[in-house]
């Protein structure tokens, strides 16, 4: 009996030491991060949304998620990534001022532009800290990952083909999974823009609106059906960057009547309007017809927006912003006027309509779990935490999701 004792402890140990090994050889889920631009949470209440809504019943989605400000693309997408705020990372607007990068205008559609470190190096998103751990990332689309952002790119990073249908998108994702296994992606992201298109053209609530809803269901039901038949659990992490309210050429606020002709330089307009005064000389008079009391807008100078909306403190933020009510779009020009129609987005982020979707499921997840509204800072701490990361400082918490999340 005193012989047997040791052996038996002999192969307890060597025993354990292989189910531990076998564990640690199991690759973690993959994550995927999916956006649905201009996603509002009370579209998956329109019949069409079967996967998403058996997503939700499986795993965790929130009431709502409240965008950051501005509530437009470009700097909800980069907060996504990076847990920062727009005045904190930099990506404050889709469209920038900053001479000390360049005499050109940062714009969506400039490819250059977007391509360009210098707009994105205020932060760092999690496909640069993943990749620098040696997980490997691919970017079906995402603002940001067309730059060298500190030197460092996605494995893979497609550029940004708008003509893509959104089945090709998923196909590409999934044809990533089929890599060897040393070169499989631990982090991938995937972005359908067609809810966001038919939003602006027609109005959230229109029936093309209903159908582009339809359209991207079944694009991720076409995602989880490949998960599927390569035998994938992946974590999902499925959001919107903003909502959209819809807008009329009846509810236009022409600004520019009230300005001093020649005072000013518009750096965007829409449901804000930002404006820098158009020489040194000017800011005075443009400051004090801004100040002007005005129905349907508020005005500041940056140093005195609302603390409530976290802006103004980035040395991109022009020097002046103006917020329309929802629903009110401010113009220019009476040309830009006529052409008010359908939805926009931009508004204030806690006003209803500007309101994001949140949904998560996969094996990190328990299921029908609904949490309340939680700010879009903190979906980056989450992502970081399914991927094994250590966030980094960031404006996010990821307390409010932790209810989502299993042991």
């Amino acid at each position: 009996m005193a012989g047997i004792l040791p052996a038996m402890k002999k192969l307890l140990t060597l025993w354990l030491a292989l189910v531990a090994g076998a564990a640690a050889a199991q690759p973690a889920p993959p994550v995927i991060l999916i956006s649905m631009d201009g996603f509002r949470p009370d579209y998956l209440e329109r019949g069409v949304t079967p996967n998403l809504n058996r997503l939700a019943a499986q795993g965790a989605r929130a009431v709502a998620m409240r965008p950051s400000f501005p509530s437009v693309t470009f700097p909800n997408h980069y907060t996504l990534v990076t847990g920062l705020r727009p005045d904190h990372h930099g990506m404050v607007d889709n469209t920038i001022i900053d001479n000390s990068v360049s005499d050109k205008r940062f714009k969506m559609s400039d490819a250059d532009a977007v391509g360009d470190r210098r707009w994105w190096d205020q932060a760092e998103p999690v496909w640069v800290t993943a990749e620098r751990e040696g997980i490997h990332t691919g970017t079906m689309f995402w603002p940001g990952s067309e730059a060298a952002i500190h030197g460092v790119r996605p494995t893979i990073a497609p550029k940004f083909d708008g003509k893509l249908p959104a089945a090709e998108r998923v196909d590409t994702l999934l044809s990533w999974l089929d890599r060897p296994a040393d070169q499989r992606f631990g982090f991938m992201t995937l972005y359908f823009d067609d809810v966001d298109h038919a939003g602006h053209e027609f109005g959230p609530s229109a029936p093309q609106t209903t159908e582009a809803v339809a359209l991207v269901d079944q694009a991720i039901g076409r995602l989880l059906d490949g998960l599927a038949s390569r035998h994938v659990e992946a974590n999902l992490v499925i959001v919107s960057d903003h909502g959209m309210a819809d807008v009329s050429a009846t509810r236009v606020l022409p600004l520019h009547r009230a300005l001093p002709p020649g005072s000013y330089e518009e750096v965007t307009s829409g449901p804000y309007a930002a404006i820098n005064p158009s020489s040194p000389a000017n800011e005075k008079p443009l400051a004090a017809a801004l100040a002007q009391p005005y129905a349907h807008i508020q005005c500041w100078r940056k140093e005195d927006i609302p603390a409530r909306l976290a802006y103004g403190h980035n040395a991109r933020v022009p020097a002046f912003l103006c917020l329309a009510d929802p629903g009110w779009s401010i113009v220019f020009s009476e040309k830009s006027a006529a052409k008010v129609k359908g939805g926009k987005h931009g508004y204030d982020n806690a006003a209803p309509e500007m309101a994001a979707t949140f949904i998560a499921a996969g094996p990190a997840f328990k299921p029908g779990v609904v949490l309340p509204v939680f700010d879009n800072v903190d979906v980056y701490p989450l992502v970081m935490r399914l991927l094994g990361l250590t966030a980094l400082p960031s404006d996010g918490d990821i307390t409010p999701l932790l209810p989502a999340l299993g042991q």
